[in-house]
């Protein structure tokens, strides 16, 4: 991982918060929900802002509000300067979500390296979905859910335990093709979002890892979102932070030890003033 520096974090933070404004317009514009997740809900709660070594802005949306966001993002947005990047049968960038990325910016993450992508400071937009009654149909779901984690992203699955990886290098040997490796993503990404949120009591997000698909999230606390003070600003956040936030990390009002007070994204390379392509097979696709 390369050290960020303090003031490294800072402008990293400011070209962060400025993408997610973007963002937090273009869905109010549309009558979209988002609301932000993980570390930046954490942040706009505890902290009003950022969590002080946090290193990025991540956001929630219901499938529905999802999958329009990408079409209309794309009609109207694509052409300036913050580029959405989605895995398709011809594109891969190892996400299992769709990501806003800053193309006037350099973040080039380690496993991207080889990818032909806006390698840009990032925005994850992860999707939320029902979390079906009957605990049977929640298993085949998660089922789904890893087959399409594994061929969507097209990469052995890290820090997930030698069990996970193993298996999943057994399944991507097993299917070397990268066109049916995306078909196969495709029919799994169905069949784990056939239950909608509107005919389920709860929601879970099945795209972030093996760990969060099995979070059990009451569907009224995302039923709108709740304005809070963000640094100069003001971000959305689920309008049951606490049960979303207490369900997924415990107690998050107390602080993390001093080691763990750092920030937690790899980065091969960044430079926050020149676009990425000034690196291309300098800091990039080297071996291509």
């Amino acid at each position: 991982m390369t050290d960020i520096t303090a003031e490294e974090l800072d402008a990293l933070h400011r070209l962060n918060l400025e993408m997610a404004e973007v963002f937090v317009a273009f869905c109010k514009r549309h009558g979209l929900l988002c609301y932000l997740c993980g570390g930046g809900c954490i942040g706009a709660v505890r902290h009003k802002g950022w969590i002080p070594w946090d290193d990025d802005l991540d956001f929630f949306m219901p499938r529905d509000d999802y999958e329009k966001a990408i079409r209309l993002w794309r009609e109207e947005m694509q052409d300036g300067r913050y580029k959405l990047e989605k895995s398709d049968e011809h594109h891969i960038d190892g996400n299992l979500f769709f990501v806003i990325r800053d193309s006037q910016t350099t973040y080039v993450k380690p496993y991207q390296a080889d990818m032909e992508m806006t390698h840009g400071i990032v925005l994850d937009v992860l999707p939320l979905d029902g979390y079906p009654d009957s605990r049977i149909a929640r298993a085949v779901q998660c089922f789904w859910a890893l087959i399409y984690s594994l061929y969507r992203a097209q990469m052995v699955p890290e820090n997930h335990g030698k069990w996970i990886r193993w298996a999943g290098k057994a399944l991507l040997a097993a299917v070397p093709s990268r066109a049916l490796r995306y078909k196969i993503s495709s029919y799994a990404e169905r069949r784990m979002t056939r239950h909608r949120i509107d005919a389920c009591h709860a929601i879970t997000e099945l795209c972030s890892g093996p760990g969060y698909m099995k979070n059990r999230y009451p569907k009224e606390a995302f039923a709108e979102s709740l304005f809070l003070p963000f640094e100069e600003t003001r971000m959305p956040v689920p309008v049951g932070y606490d049960r979303y936030l207490t369900i997924a990390f415990g107690d998050y009002m107390r602080m993390p030890p001093a080691e763990k007070q750092r920030p937690s994204h790899d980065v091969a390379f960044m430079d926050l003033t020149l676009p990425y392509d000034r690196y291309r097979g300098k800091k990039y696709l080297v071996r291509k």
